[in-house]
């Protein structure tokens, strides 16, 4: 895994249309990229397909990266994590409804993020977001973990769009709070 500082000279050899340094780029941030775009999408064809357009727009795109805005890997994901999610909106004008059911947020179990050794933190997080009402459970891993627009959840819970963002940045200070943060 390469530094930071690591990541941010590629970036600019990146935009000097260095070939070398994007393979490098590509390497040691794919699986990182992947796994934001395949969590969002849930289907493995789409999300490759996903990849490649983010990483056309890194590669167009990386003379625009400014470091001391954000992490390098925090631009690249949002770059990916933004095409998924146009992904998702694209498929969804038909109707929320007809969403696969891997959009739904899986039943009351954290099924989808266990894993044999889940970190402490996963299971601090977990505890965080089980004590919520349930609605705001659903809205939250809505949001954040399956990538859906304030306009989605708006439409889904029958609620204004501003009232989905008080109860997502509510629930947000919950969990902090519980986190201890």
């Amino acid at each position: 895994m390469l530094t930071p500082a690591e990541l941010v000279e590629l970036i600019a050899a990146v935009a000097n249309r260095d070939q070398a340094a994007f393979e490098r780029l590509y390497v040691a941030t794919r699986a990182k990229l992947f796994g934001v775009v395949l969590r969002i999408l849930r289907r493995q064809d789409l999300a490759e397909e996903v990849i490649q357009e983010a990483y056309v727009k890194i590669w167009n795109s990386a003379g625009q990266f400014n470091p001391a805005l954000s992490s390098p890997i925090t631009w690249m994901a949002s770059i990916a994590r933004n095409r998924a999610i146009d992904v998702v909106r694209k498929k969804s004008e038909l109707s929320l409804e007809e969403e696969p059911a891997a959009m739904e947020v899986a039943a009351e179990s954290p099924d989808p993020l266990a894993r044999r050794e889940m970190t402490e933190e996963l299971k601090r997080l977990l505890e965080c977001v089980g004590r919520l009402e349930p609605d705001r459970q659903k809205l939250v891993l809505l949001a954040y973990y399956n990538g859906w627009s304030r306009e989605q959840l708006s439409a889904k819970f029958e609620t204004p769009v501003n009232t989905v963002k008080t109860w997502l940045r509510r629930s947000m200070l919950e969990i902090r709070e519980c986190l201890g943060l």
